[in-house]
């Protein structure tokens, strides 16, 4: 696969957007970056991410709870810290900060609760083509995404691709719902994993000018969205 960017974004919802936002600001101290409207009453407050991008998803309407299993915490690289630091957003979020190094972790580390292991095993070293560090441990670009078996996950049913409009309704639940991979050829690397009988979310399609997305689903249905950003590829083709 072949990266635009070796960084992992990670995309929550909320309904808590002030909450959220003193908490990312003030307490783990990351910096803003900029404020995006979604559509369908969402709006998205960026964050920087040591390379990557935290994306709060605000929804004016009401979300469904917590979700079980999926994308379960995440790992922040921090020089400032000693030893490592359990925390949780105003939501309930789990995450940590890590002292630079430690465990590998230079950046980020996005934990993944599952169903079956061997399965996330292959869909991360073939599918995403990621670098397997250890069991259950891998590394994509700069990022390190670590699954392990969770009783309470669930694998979701293969159902037809959808609009990126329904997948993103789809998703909306509080909670750490998606990442996102930034490619070079959206189209390219989708036609790939379906070549692979990887899940699909949505095929791809263009925001404007802006990039050309597509979903796919790992092999418990976790979204993960395939992005060809134009400021980092050039323009998108017609």
């Amino acid at each position: 696969m072949e990266l635009a960017k070796r960084f992992v974004d990670v995309g929550i919802f909320t309904n808590r957007i002030d909450e959220l936002r003193a908490f990312y600001s003030e307490r783990v101290r990351l910096p803003y970056e900029e404020l995006l409207p979604v559509g369908g009453g969402v709006r998205q407050y960026r964050y920087g991410l040591l390379g990557s991008v935290l994306k709060i998803n605000h929804s004016r309407h009401p979300l469904p709870a917590r979700i079980a299993g999926g994308y379960r915490m995440l790992s922040i690289s921090d020089p400032r810290t000693p030893m490592p630091l359990p925390m949780q957003d105003p939501d309930g979020n789990d995450l940590e900060l890590v002292p630079t190094g430690q465990r590998g972790v230079n950046q980020i580390e996005i934990h993944i609760g599952v169903t079956d292991e061997s399965a996330f095993e292959q869909f991360y070293g073939e599918a995403m083509q990621a670098e397997r560090l250890a069991a259950g441990r891998f590394k994509l670009g700069e990022t390190v995404i670590s699954f392990q078996r969770d009783p309470a996950a669930i694998r979701v049913n293969r159902s037809e691709a959808a609009s990126a409009t329904d997948v993103i309704a789809s998703m909306r639940a509080v909670g750490m719902r998606y990442i996102t991979v930034q490619v070079r050829d959206c189209d390219r690397e989708h036609r790939r994993f379906a070549s692979m009988g990887v899940l699909q979310g949505a095929v791809p399609v263009s925001l404007g000018a802006v990039a050309r997305i597509s979903f796919i689903r790992d092999p418990d249905g976790n979204f993960i969205e395939i992005s060809q950003r134009a400021s980092l590829t050039g323009p998108l083709p017609s």
